[in-house]
């Protein structure tokens, strides 16, 4: 083979590969998006549940003080409840 064909032949193995590359993540970022769309909400209960978890790992990590922490909590309660 010429190397002009050998060029083509390479090239447009190359830009085969990335189209069906672009095409299978685009078509995997669509599934998930449709998963997290289609997926029922959690509990409010559940969420609080969370929210305490989460929380108290930021206390305990000095992150927050414990003041801090019931107040958020207690504006994302007010929130989660309105929701459901």
């Amino acid at each position: 083979m010429n190397r002009k064909a050998i060029r083509y032949v390479t090239s447009s193995t190359a830009a085969a590969a990335g189209s069906f590359t672009t095409a299978a993540t685009t078509v995997a970022a669509a599934a998930l998006a449709a998963s997290i769309i289609l997926s029922p909400a959690a509990q409010a209960s559940v969420r609080l549940d969370g929210v305490q978890a989460d929380l108290a790992r930021a206390v305990q990590l000095n992150q927050v003080t414990p003041e801090q922490a019931a107040k958020f909590e207690a504006k994302l309660a007010d929130r989660i409840r309105g929701e459901a």
